[in-house]
């Protein structure tokens, strides 16, 4: 891929081309925001038509749910029919269902699971395919620290970013022969929109929350997108198959 050459540390993903998914909010927003900025093109997935104001040079915006196979074959397809190529694929898109085990119901487990890991198989399988013809990739799962950690309530999140942990491990074996990277980052509780459909004012809960972590504040995207970004970057050439965690302490805290 001669293109990948020709970046710089001003521009370090100029010629480069991406797919972030859940891009219309939060980390994804960041991680479009960070990668466009440093000279990406960018195929920006989101479940609303919120997603269509990204729109702009660059930045097409898909409406799209990531758990379904169509949606992830419609992404790489864009990406190469507008671009004319695929290097960084961003699986970020997430939810989160606040429920004790013994109320969670089968469609609930089902569909945080579908999402949350299921998506990243789907996108991360179809994205693969021109990684593998170009010889080189990266792809970036955007976990947490959930994926070690757990409280009550949050069975099917944790178990969801347990399962992409792992997935990360695997494919990371599995395509490295192929030139492809593939690592996660373990956020910590970030200050987004995700637990909007279970909490009153979802922001201000996670900002609550993540003054449990040692470093006694949550996350802003921007901080989770840095590090998605430099493991999508030339710069993380020799990391492979790593979770790394940017959650302030927290899965390292006795808590």
């Amino acid at each position: 891929m001669s293109e990948a050459n020709i970046s710089s540390p001003i521009l370090p993903f100029a010629g480069r081309v991406a797919i972030v998914t859940g891009a219309a909010s939060g980390i994804g927003l960041a991680t479009v925001e960070l990668l466009h900025r440093q000279g990406a093109r960018i195929i920006a997935v989101g479940r609303g038509d919120n997603v269509h104001a990204l729109a702009r040079e660059g930045v097409v915006p898909i409406v799209a749910d990531v758990a379904q196979e169509a949606s992830a074959e419609l992404a790489v397809q864009t990406a190469i029919d507008q671009f004319g190529r695929l290097d960084i694929l961003v699986n970020n898109a997430g939810i989160i269902i606040n429920r004790p085990v013994a109320e969670m119901s089968l469609e609930e487990w089902n569909h945080v699971l579908s999402v949350n890991a299921t998506g990243a198989f789907l996108f991360s399988r179809a994205a693969m395919r021109p990684m593998m013809a170009a010889g080189s990739g990266a792809i970036v799962n955007i976990g947490s620290y959930a994926c070690y950690q757990s409280f009550p309530g949050i069975a099917a999140y944790a178990a969801s970013k347990g399962a992409l942990a792992q997935l990360t491990r695997t494919l990371a074996l599995e395509a490295i022969s192929h030139g492809i990277r593939v690592n996660a980052v373990g956020s910590g509780d970030a200050v987004t929109n995700i637990t909007n459909a279970i909490q009153p004012d979802g922001q201000a809960y996670l900002a609550e929350h993540g003054r449990k972590a040692p470093i006694g504040r949550a996350a802003r995207p921007e901080e989770i997108a840095q590090v998605a970004a430099f493991l999508a970057s030339d710069q993380a050439s020799y990391i492979v198959g790593a979770v790394v965690m940017a959650d302030g302490g927290m899965s390292v805290a006795i808590q």
